[in-house]
């Protein structure tokens, strides 16, 4: 199934992209790779999530939080490519997550986004390889970033 009919089938609707917040582009393009600039947890309304994961933040909500910035990234992957059914494959994820000095469950904070990308691409295009990571701080304090490659259908 296309990642469009996944996307139909599941009820996920893409968010508007959202500007880089300095001085950066949200993806480049290299031949048939795809590379898109971290991304954080922000709502189409403009909410911004923060907090410190492990404190303020439980696992479940920055879970979601990975969810959302999954849909920021499907947004300029669809921007750029103009469908995401060109895309061939989802190279790798970096996820970091904002978490206080004791927590270590980063790797279930990004599942939330590396699910969504496995229901939209399929068991096939959707795994990826993946780095997780803690941070001690993020940029406006968001409790998660992620950045991705893809690998673009020729």
């Amino acid at each position: 199934m296309s990642a469009s009919a996944n996307l139909a089938k599941h009820g996920i609707i893409l968010p508007p992209p959202h500007a880089p917040i300095a001085n950066f582009i949200g993806y480049r393009r290299v031949g048939n790779l795809l590379y898109i600039s971290g991304q954080g947890p922000v709502e189409p309304n403009g909410k911004v999530h923060s907090g410190k994961v492990g404190g303020t933040v439980t696992v479940e909500e920055a879970y979601q939080h990975a969810r959302i910035v999954g849909l920021n990234i499907l947004a300029l992957v669809n921007e750029a490519l103009g469908s995401l059914d060109k895309v061939d494959y989802v190279v790798k994820l970096l996820g970091m997550v904002n978490g206080t000095p004791e927590f270590a469950e980063h790797p279930q904070v990004i599942n939330g986004c590396s699910d969504l990308f496995i229901q939209v691409f399929g068991d096939e295009a959707g795994p990826h390889a993946r780095s997780a990571v803690g941070m001690g701080s993020l940029p406006m304090q968001i409790t998660v970033e992620i950045e991705a490659i893809f690998a673009v259908k020729e």
